[in-house]
């Protein structure tokens, strides 16, 4: 594969970088800062190149070098729209590991363009949202006529810098589910059920997970919520940030969080990769009251990322997509998950 990874020396991309070069690939490394770039490029004895998104010439020469591009430079609500619009103009497949619902919908937006440039657009090829759009996907095909679909997971480990930087940069946006086909904002922890998974009864409560879109495009269900297990106490908080989410909408106070996160959060290390499980449950229900569930359990969430990231380029250049706009399921199907080793699926 003729590939770039952009934002190679962050934490998920240095994790995509080093399994690329442990399975015989040889991508160009890319970003930002000049000499993390080239530190990592040196250690792995790969191509490398350095420049902003902002440095349009330069993005787009590069980009015309190659066939596809890993985009793993987040937030992506201030880097996608760029590295998507470069990507139209000079032909290369576009590829990241979001999250973020808004960037999903707007990337979907862009569908007929992606066709025109003969290009394909596929966001969220990592532990958001590979593993729950994969599971939508399979209840889907056990019950067509779905018109509402829950999801909730259960995570393993810490988050990473860039993780954090991007949940920091939302706080003030609350939550969101998806309502007869709209999306629609809701306030934090909007509803909280009891969810079985991993075993036992958990409290789960609903968050804006970028399933609320990908599921839509994946399997057309009209109603769609995503809840993340945590803790009574946690739940609590979340609640709170009702009244207080408009203060962390401050420029001034992005900025604070944003550099208490830089100095302070560094991401799972080896150790809890390895050992970290994450869990997923889901279930579609018809007008009729008829329900499906299935449980998946996935390894941590950022080994995942760079197993699923890789696949999902190695897929693309092998299985060559008709352009366009992609979820992953709907690019590689129900299955994909069940790719990696050790993933476990289970009707319930």
């Amino acid at each position: 594969m003729n590939f770039l990874i952009y934002g190679a020396y962050g934490y998920t991309g240095q994790l995509i970088s080093r399994l690329a070069k442990d399975k015989g690939y040889r991508p160009t490394l890319a970003g930002r800062n000049l000499e993390k770039t080239k530190e990592l490029a040196k250690e792995l004895d790969l191509p490398f190149e350095s420049f902003s998104l902002n440095e349009t010439e330069k993005l787009e020469k590069v980009l015309s070098k190659h066939d596809l591009v890993l985009h793993i430079a987040g937030p992506y609500a201030h880097t996608a729209e760029i590295m998507v619009k470069a990507c139209l103009k000079t032909k290369a497949h576009y590829l990241d590991v979001t999250g973020e619902l808004e960037v999903f919908e707007w990337i979907a937006t862009q569908d007929k363009k992606a066709k025109e440039a003969g290009i394909v657009l596929l966001p969220g090829t990592g532990f958001d949202v590979v593993p729950s759009d994969c599971l939508a996907r399979y209840l889907y095909e056990k019950l067509p006529d779905a018109n509402s679909l829950e999801l909730a997971w259960q995570g393993g480990g810490k988050f990473s810098r860039g993780t954090a930087l991007t949940m920091a940069e939302n706080l003030h946006k609350g939550g969101s589910i998806r309502e007869n086909g709209t999306i629609k904002t809701v306030p934090p922890a909007y509803q909280v059920k009891e969810i079985f998974i991993n075993g036992k009864n958990r409290l789960g409560a609903t968050i804006p997970w970028g399933d609320v879109s990908t599921a839509f495009y994946s399997t057309g269900i009209l109603n769609i919520k995503v809840f993340m297990i945590a803790p009574k106490s946690l739940i609590q908080n979340m609640k709170r940030m009702r009244y207080i989410k408009w203060f962390f909408g401050f420029g001034f106070v992005k900025k604070q969080m944003a550099s208490k996160i830089r100095k302070k959060v560094t991401g799972p290390d080896e150790q809890m990769r390895k050992t970290s499980r994450s869990h997923f449950w889901g279930q579609v229900e018809n007008a009729n009251g008829q329900k499906v569930s299935a449980r998946l359990e996935t390894p941590e969430g950022y080994t995942l990322t760079a197993i699923t990231a890789l696949k999902s380029a190695e897929k693309l250049m092998e299985n060559k997509l008709t352009p366009g706009f992609y979820t992953p399921s709907k690019a590689f199907g129900k299955d994909f998950i069940l790719e990696v080793d050790s993933v476990v699926r289970e009707e319930s």
